[in-house]
């Protein structure tokens, strides 16, 4: 079968702004399923080789009613937070290749596993607490797609990252580019030191997440009023960290599409490739939906427990503000500084480690300058803030 570029337009327009969650959870008719690593996925190819997103039949065209419908009600336009305010992915292109044209695999490996592992933990969304939603907002949610967060969205979410039952997803497409292109080497499980990273566990717990610790630390370095629903203010976070996850893992997508694309470099004829880039089109509903609903909270009034009201925008623009510092400076040199030491640890030992560390400082767009301090190469701009 040929395979053609996914991302063709599938949306049917409506006005319907109620939704069952098994509408929600519809798929279209495929002619021919994906098979990935020798896991049967979720999506599949219509007749003209075109991948298809999984669950997207309803959810897509509910999505942009919703939005059609904030938008002539409120007047207002929808939240954005746009890809290029976040940086390139680290190494860039050029280093990777740099890597691999020097026998060092193990860092595009370990890049690959631990996108992989993260995209598994799409699956907790579905456990996500949402408050009474008339308690908390002064004006009618009804025809939302907040309403909808428990009846369709959350779950089509959970199930395209982590896959469902014996349907394979992200997570695992992940894993068979990265095989496909490696021929599958020998890897460590992610998942503990990811679970520490995200601040899901503490460290040297063993990735076990105690629940109540995570519900005081979260208390303890709450922004909003004391009234604020605490539910909705650590609902209204995740969501955004989520969103800003999904805008930047863009970079990944195109810096793991173009590695995989290289048949001099990997093996697989571009099949890897070809994983990430149907990765990248199911990526599109979340961020859509996400950006959704937060629009809509932004709008509207937050009652406090009290009583006391409090401006949306004033809540939303809260906590996005501190996301997107954490998101941009502590996150990103955390992650910048755990990724260099796996390259210096793959090169370690080799007569020629220190001109290839140069050389592979030289083709980034960002470098370390010491005591975990990093700076952008073009505007010697400090990162760590």
């Amino acid at each position: 079968m040929t395979i053609a570029e996914p991302g063709t337009d599938r949306t049917d327009r409506t006005d319907q702004l109620e939704w069952t969650e098994q509408e929600l959870l519809a798929t279209h008719a495929i002619e021919a399923p994906l098979i990935a690593g020798g896991v049967r996925c979720h999506g599949g190819f219509d007749a003209q080789g075109r991948y298809v997103s999984p669950r997207t039949k309803n959810r897509m065209p509910a999505v942009a009613a919703w939005q059609a419908n904030h938008e002539a009600t409120f007047g207002t336009e929808l939240l954005s937070a746009p890809i290029d305010t976040w940086p390139a992915h680290y190494p860039n292109l050029a280093q990777s290749k740099l890597l691999l044209e020097k026998g060092v695999t193990q860092p595009a490996i370990s890049e690959l596993t631990r996108i992989g592992t993260v995209e598994g933990f799409g699956g907790l969304i579905r456990h996500s607490q949402i408050p009474d939603l008339k308690a908390v907002f002064d004006e009618d949610v009804r025809g939302t797609a907040v309403a909808h967060l428990d009846r369709g969205l959350y779950e089509a979410h959970a199930r395209d990252e982590a896959g469902h039952e014996d349907e394979g997803g992200h997570k695992q497409m992940w894993f068979a580019a990265r095989d496909v292109a490696f021929d599958s080497p020998a890897t460590e499980d992610e998942t503990v030191r990811m679970l520490e990273r995200m601040g899901i566990a503490e460290p040297g717990a063993g990735g076990q997440i105690d629940v109540e610790a995570m519900r005081a630390k979260a208390l303890a370095n709450r922004i909003l009023p004391d009234d604020v629903d605490f539910a909705l203010e650590s609902l209204v976070e995740r969501m955004i960290r989520l969103l800003f996850i999904e805008i930047s893992a863009f970079h990944s997508f195109a810096w793991a599409e173009d590695l995989l694309s290289d048949n001099d470099l990997v093996a697989g004829d571009g099949e890897g490739s070809a994983l990430i880039s149907y990765v990248r089109a199911d990526e599109t509903p979340h961020v859509e939906y996400l950006r959704t609903v937060l629009s809509e909270m932004r709008d509207r009034t937050w009652v406090g427990e009290d009583g006391t009201k409090h401006a949306g925008t004033e809540m939303i623009g809260t906590i996005w503000d501190r996301a997107l510092h954490d998101s941009l400076f502590q996150r990103r040199t955390e992650l910048l500084n755990l990724i260099l030491g796996e390259v210096e640890h793959a090169i370690e030992g080799r007569s020629d480690a220190a001109d290839l560390l140069e050389a592979f400082h030289a083709l980034g767009d960002v470098r370390p300058v010491g005591d975990g301090t990093w700076v952008d190469v073009k505007g010697d701009e400090e990162l760590t803030r």
